[in-house]
């Protein structure tokens, strides 16, 4: 796999991290009878950070890999 490849699966990955946070918040909440945003950020809260961390961390790997791949490249055409 390019190092082009490798960076956007790492993107795909921080994105699905990043949503994983929200929706384990939505299903932990679903037995509730009321919402409101007060009670969602309770519940955020409750699921932690580590999703957050990692998604941040996959991004960054990931936009290293596609700057890391277009540099080569364009030191290979410049050749």
């Amino acid at each position: 796999m390019s190092k082009r490849g490798t960076g956007v699966a790492f993107i795909a990955i921080a994105a699905f991290l990043f949503s994983a946070k929200y929706i384990s918040a939505a299903i932990f909440g679903s037995g509730v009878s009321s919402w409101d945003e007060e009670l969602f950020n309770a519940m955020l809260s409750y699921v932690g950070s580590p999703l957050s961390v990692c998604s941040i961390l996959a991004l960054i790997i990931g936009v290293t890999y596609i700057a890391w791949g277009e540099y080569e490249d364009f030191k290979s055409k410049k050749q």
